[in-house]
C-alpha cells in the first residue's frame, strides 16, 4: 500500500467513526464513555450532513447514538435511542442491504434491549424479525450471529443461543476492524460462559 492510500484508508469519514467507536466501546473506562460517544455524535452528523444520502454513515451516526444511550442508561437514555431508531430507518429506507444489513441488526438490538411500551419502544417480536432478516442477509457475519445468539440467551432459548453463538466465534475475520473483533469475540467468550452454565 502507498502511502498516499494508507492517508486516504485513515481519512475516510466512515472508518474514522468506526475506529472511534471501536476505542470507545473497548478500551476507554465506563464513566468516561457517554461524553465520548456523545462527542462522536456530533461527528457523525457533520459527516452525514456533507453526505446526506449515504446509508452508510447514518447507520454509524445511528450506532453511535444507540451506543451513548447503552453508556448514559435510564430514562435518560430514550431520546438517544429515538434518534438512533431514525437513523436505523432513514438507512434502511435508502439501502437496506447496506453495511451487510447492518442497520437491521442495530435496530434489532435496540427493540430487544430496550423496555417496552408505556416506558419505551421495545418490542421483542420486531427484534427476532430484525434480527433474523440481519442473518439472512449475512449470515456468516460476526455482529448478526453474535447478537441473535444474545436474543435467544436472554429469551432462554439456549440450545440454539449455542449454535449462532457459535458461528459468531468462526466469522471472518474484519482486516480493516480488528479492534472491535477483539472485542466482539471477548463478549461472544462471555456469552459462552453463561451458556455454559446453563447446560
Amino acid at each position: 500500500m502507498s502511502p498516499s492510500s494508507v492517508q486516504q484508508e485513515i481519512q475516510s469519514p466512515l472508518s474514522m467513526l468506526q475506529h472511534e467507536w471501536a476505542h470507545i466501546n473497548y478500551e476507554v473506562e465506563e464513566k468516561q464513555k457517554e461524553k465520548a460517544f456523545a462527542a462522536l455524535i456530533e461527528k457523525a452528523k457533520f459527516f452525514v450532513s456533507e453526505d446526506p444520502n449515504n446509508p452508510e454513515l447514518i447507520i454509524w451516526q445511528g450506532i453511535i447514538q444507540s451506543s451513548t444511550a447503552g453508556a448514559k442508561g435510564g430514562l435518560g437514555a430514550l431520546d438517544y435511542a429515538k434518534a438512533a431508531r431514525k437513523s436505523f430507518e432513514h438507512a434502511m429506507r435508502l439501502d437496506e442491504n447496506a453495511l451487510a444489513g447492518s442497520a437491521m441488526t442495530s435496530l434489532g438490538v435496540l427493540y430487544h434491549k430496550l423496555p417496552g411500551w408505556p416506558i419505551s419502544f421495545g418490542n421483542d417480536k420486531k427484534a427476532e424479525k430484525l434480527l433474523k432478516h440481519a442473518l439472512e442477509i449475512n449470515p456468516n457475519g460476526i455482529d448478526p450471529n453474535y447478537f441473535y445468539a444474545e436474543f435467544l440467551y436472554d429469551n432462554g432459548e439456549y440450545a440454539q443461543a449455542r449454535i449462532y453463538a457459535n458461528k459468531a466465534k468462526q466469522a471472518p475475520a474484519r482486516a480493516e476492524r480488528p479492534l472491535a473483533d477483539l472485542g466482539r469475540r471477548q463478549e461472544i467468550s462471555r456469552l459462552e460462559a453463561k451458556l455454559a452454565q446453563k447446560s
